[in-house]
């Protein structure tokens, strides 16, 4: 009864003395969610309002954006590409891909197509497919989002993991998965700079395939 009595009485004195406020856990649980990292709800609010248009500007032709890469580098990445100041990342190029599909991989979960883009029948390029997308191009590729804005690095992860979540949910799995060699693609996206001899490997925002 002692530890009661002391307990209200401490109660009445906070109260009193310092207008404090006793908040129900419920509330304290409803501010705690509302403020909590989600990555794919901020993937979501800025897709059309800030990261398709950021893409849509700072696009080249892939062929003009490859081009410049391999003759003056230092200009293809003022032009067209993108590299967080921290760490070894390489730089990411936004690039417009537009050509023919010369061979699809669709029994993976990683799935891609291979696509020729200069009309000599081989391919140039390799894009995403879904409904697994590797790497974080498309994170990468903006210029307008930096690490030091988030928590730690998992955050980072994260939130380059939820820009291909939102693509595959709300592009790639539309599009058609049989008969897809011969038939015209269109895509906005970004790309890594590739190694040496190996192909691009492109991550779109936006995509059509067409007949």
């Amino acid at each position: 009864m002692s530890q009661m009595r002391t307990a209200v009485v401490l109660a009445a004195l906070c109260l009193a003395v310092t207008g404090c406020k006793f908040v129900k856990t419920a509330d304290q649980q409803a501010q705690a969610a509302a403020s909590a990292f989600d990555p794919d709800k901020m993937v979501a609010g800025a897709w059309d309002a800030e990261v398709l248009p950021y893409m849509k500007q700072r696009a080249g032709a892939f062929e003009d954006v490859m081009a410049l890469i391999t003759s003056n580098p230092d200009a293809a990445a003022q032009k067209f590409g993108h590299k967080e100041k921290e760490g070894n990342a390489p730089w990411t190029y936004v690039a417009m891909v537009k050509g023919t599909i010369v061979t699809a991989e669709t029994k993976s979960r990683a799935a891609s197509v291979e696509v020729d883009v200069n009309g000599d029948g081989k391919p140039d390029v390799r894009v995403a497919i879904g409904p697994a997308i590797r790497g974080t191009a498309l994170r990468d590729s903006l210029g307008f989002v930096n690490f030091n804005a988030f928590k730690n690095q998992i955050d980072w992860a994260q939130y380059g993991k939820s820009f291909n979540t939102h693509v595959n949910a709300t592009v790639l799995e539309k599009l058609p998965r049989d008969g897809l060699v011969g038939k015209k693609i269109e895509a906005l996206g970004a790309f890594p700079q590739p190694p040496a001899g190996e192909l691009p490997q492109f991550v779109p925002a936006t995509m059509t395939v067409g007949g």
